[in-house]
């Protein structure tokens, strides 16, 4: 797929998305807040009673949203009003799968739980008995992820259910539905250390030849996000990005899942509005539904990705009203692995981008009620920040035991079989020792680390759950060169960090001293007007940045 056709095709998204639904479209439901419920354009005609037909086109709607739990009520409603619905029953057994979220992350699949429930609703749907041979197609597809225990892993599952989803497709051509759920299937057997993005190519192909005629449809434009959510790819789902959260307003993630390619781009504003709105929905919906004590996971989500655009404007004061907002959380809807991610990373975040190396050392693993245990990757990221805090704060004692804890939970996630997530705590693991070592003067192992973690997180891809690592080793690498009185090199380091994590504040802040160092002075001008545009709405809490200002205001 050639970039010119693939930004042709999802140009689509811009001017349908934003236009009065049409005549033919499904009535708008109302939600709590008594606004429309705007949902984008779902055309899956199945075997049922009108009335179940319609509850139907909704619930695949919160589907292709990721609303997942609201989605399995909107089926269970489907089969209540019409028994003998068996697609119903599909749409629950989907509606427990995940496909994106389990990507390259056991915590991410169905827990037993929900694998139980989702076998008990294929079973109901094949016994039920599709009514065509195309919904008979689509439930032995989902039957084949819920094989009976005992016959595969989850990759395995999923990688059944994406054979079986691609006969859906090949035999059912102008189903717009099967080419969707197959390009979904495909994104989420997508190995992250694949750098030729071929599933996700091959996504993108199937997407954009259905867009033009459903420029509205939630999952099409959801799925064109995850397709080019990388950097190299990010700029063409910028189109889908402006789209998605005006087809499906009403759902959290679609207000939230701009902010990937927003963050990707490193477009902050948008990012920042973005994640404001998607938390404010995902708070009014649990606050309706399980009680005001309560948090969403949505909620926590938003916030991680509005903490590290925050960060990088030096909009401190704001970042720490999201800090504030996530420690308030004891509560959660669902305690999962986003939130889990975002509990532990907003706090990193706070700590480690402000270069308040105590702060980092003191940080905890909270709310003590949550279960850690499930994902001790997340916890990983307040270890590392209290491992960085301490080598670079002078508190090597500290930095070594939380070294310590990132070497037992490597072992874990070894133990487990969970490659993705053992990776990226080794390199954790690698930049807190080479941080360990500069303190202790072993500079030269220091380096040796550092560029190991920064190679080893070239070679994968950020999950995603996370906007981008707490900090990317790269720019780590060029920090510890211009503290070792490097600065050209420190000076490449960044820049090549900044290819792939653009806009992030301290790695233009250390390319503009690194410039200043090697005598790069028109160099490290230009850095610098880089870094004040991204700062035009600082808080000026940053003395990095104060210092900086004061320094080139004598230089004129």
């Amino acid at each position: 797929m050639s970039t010119r056709r693939a930004l042709a095709a999802t140009l689509c998204l811009l001017g349908p998305a934003t236009a009065a639904p049409a005549a033919a479209q499904e009535p708008a439901h109302e939600h709590h807040s008594g606004e429309a419920e705007k949902l984008g354009r779902v055309d899956f005609a199945v075997s049922c009673s009108p009335a179940a037909q319609e509850r139907f086109g909704r619930a695949v709607a919160l589907l292709h949203s990721f609303w997942y739990d609201e989605a399995e009520k909107a089926f269970a409603e489907v089969t209540r009003l019409d028994p003998s619905c068996a697609m119903g029953d599909w749409g629950v057994a989907m509606s427990l799968f995940h496909p994106i979220w389990a990507a390259a992350n056991p915590a991410g699949a169905p827990s037993p739980a929900e694998l139980e429930r989702g076998r008990t609703a294929a079973a109901k749907a094949r016994a039920a008995g599709g009514k065509t041979s195309r919904e008979r197609d689509y439930i032995a597809a989902v039957s084949a992820f819920y094989a009976a225990p005992g016959t595969g892993d989850y990759p395995v599952r999923a990688m059944t259910f994406e054979n079986a989803m691609q006969g859906v497709h090949s035999r059912n051509p102008k189903d717009r539905e099967a080419g969707i759920f197959y390009a979904l299937a495909l994104l989420g057997n997508a190995p992250p250390t694949d750098k030729t993005y071929a599933r996700q190519k091959q996504a993108a192909e199937i997407l954009n030849r259905l867009l033009p005629d459903a420029p509205e449809h939630p999952g099409i434009a959801h799925y064109l996000i995850h397709s080019f959510d990388y950097p190299r790819l990010a700029e063409l789902a910028l189109p889908a990005a402006r789209a998605y959260s005006k087809i499906a307003a009403a759902s959290p993630h679609a207000l939230h899942m701009p902010s990937h390619i927003f963050t990707r781009l490193g477009l902050w504003e948008d990012s920042i509005q973005s994640n404001l709105a998607s938390a404010e929905t995902a708070k009014r919906h649990v606050r309706a539904t399980q009680g005001s004590d309560y948090a969403s996971f949505d909620q926590l989500h938003a916030l991680d990705y509005l903490e590290y655009a925050y960060l990088q404007q030096a909009r401190d004061v704001e970042a720490r009203r999201a800090l504030d907002e996530v420690a308030g959380v004891e509560k959660l809807d669902a305690p999962n692995f986003a939130a889990a991610y975002a509990l532990a990373a907003v706090p990193a975040r706070y700590a480690l981008e402000r270069r308040q190396w105590k702060e980092a050392t003191a940080l905890t693993v909270r709310p003590a009620g949550f279960p850690w245990a499930k994902f001790s990757y997340a916890e990983a990221l307040i270890h590392f920040a209290r491992a960085i805090g301490g080598a670079r704060g002078g508190d090597v004692a500290t930095a070594k035991d939380a070294l310590a804890k990132l070497e037992a939970i490597h072992a874990g996630r070894v133990e487990a079989k969970d490659l993705y997530w053992a990776g990226q705590v080794e390199i954790q693991k690698q930049a807190a020792g080479a941080w360990i070592a500069q303190a202790e003067g072993r500079s030269d192992e220091a380096l040796k680390l550092m560029r190991a973690a920064a190679d080893l997180e070239d070679a994968t891809d950020k999950h995603p759950v996370t906007p981008g690592q707490v900090l990317p080793a790269r720019e780590l690498l060029g920090d510890l060169l211009l503290e070792q009185g490097r600065a050209p090199e420190a000076l490449k380091e960044y820049e090549v960090s900044l290819q792939t994590a653009p806009g992030r504040f301290n790695s233009l802040l250390g390319a503009v001293g690194a410039a200043e160092k090697a005598g790069q002075d028109g160099k490290a001008r230009e850095l610098y007007a880089r870094l004040e545009a991204l700062c035009a709405r600082s808080d000026g809490s940053r003395p990095e940045l104060l210092g900086l200002r004061a320094r080139y205001a004598k230089k004129g």
